[in-house]
């Protein structure tokens, strides 16, 4: 696992959830903070930009950089990472994310890590963030487990390999969308170790073992229960658990 991860549910109701990661961004001194925002463009992605900017600038004082990539295109970590010092993983089509990360998803750790530069992820950012990432699907074998509209392109719930910047899945939008039971479902099947749903406008912050909740929603953490079952519970802003 790497060092200082933020993992944002979607939301753009409290751009305050940003701020603890801008603080970590801000400690290399040097001026205003650079921040890298990874935007998958699907067509919109200057748009895209500017609504994450605004949100970023409502935070706190930054340079919030855009980093495009095409859709089906491969990020380039290397020369992203010059002279940024925070790095934003943004929203979208999680498999698309997915694919735009998954010819780095051993070194963008070991760079980050190796700069200090921390990494936030905001809904699709956040669910690529994982070892093994939930990147869509609202079927399993055939029968639903959360709406539709939620599969991100998919059917069946497909799990991929991700960053491994935090050692359980991710899944986002937890209250708004429905999206609790598709985690609780790859727990259960053994397909991810165990799981955080995060509802919108909620910031979950993981550094050195520890997982803190702050925001205006819950942290739903699931875990692996007695007789094949599977235990959920939730935290509010202020709380925290150990991440292992």
């Amino acid at each position: 696992m790497a060092g200082h991860t933020f993992l944002v549910g979607g939301g753009w109701n409290a751009p305050e959830v940003y701020e603890p990661f801008l603080r970590a961004a801000a400690r290399g001194g040097g001026g205003l903070p650079r921040i890298g925002c990874v935007i998958v463009d699907e067509g919109d992605g200057r748009r895209q930009f500017d609504r994450y900017a605004e949100a970023l600038g409502k935070a706190g004082p930054c340079v919030p950089v855009p980093l495009f990539v095409p859709l089906g295109g491969r990020f380039g970590p290397e020369g992203a990472l010059d002279g940024v010092d925070g790095l934003l993983g943004c929203g979208g089509l999680t498999p698309a994310y997915q694919e735009a990360f998954a010819g780095c998803l051993d070194r963008l750790p070991r760079l980050l890590a190796g700069r200090g530069v921390p990494y936030a992820g905001f809904s699709a950012g956040a669910a690529v963030a994982a070892r093994r990432a939930v990147v869509g699907g609202w079927l399993v074998d055939g029968v639903p487990v959360c709406p539709e509209e939620t599969g991100e392109d998919l059917e069946e719930i497909e799990v991929r390999a991700g960053l491994g910047l935090v050692p359980f899945a991710v899944d986002v939008h937890a209250a708004q969308w429905g999206t609790l039971p598709r985690l609780v479902a790859a727990v259960g099947r053994g397909t991810v170790p165990y799981g955080v749903a995060l509802d919108e406008d909620t910031l979950l912050e993981v550094d050195s073992g520890v997982a803190r909740v702050s925001g205006r929603g819950r942290v739903h953490v699931v875990r692996p229960g007695a007789d094949a079952g599977v235990a959920v519970r939730s935290y509010a802003a202020g709380e925290s658990f150990g991440v292992d």
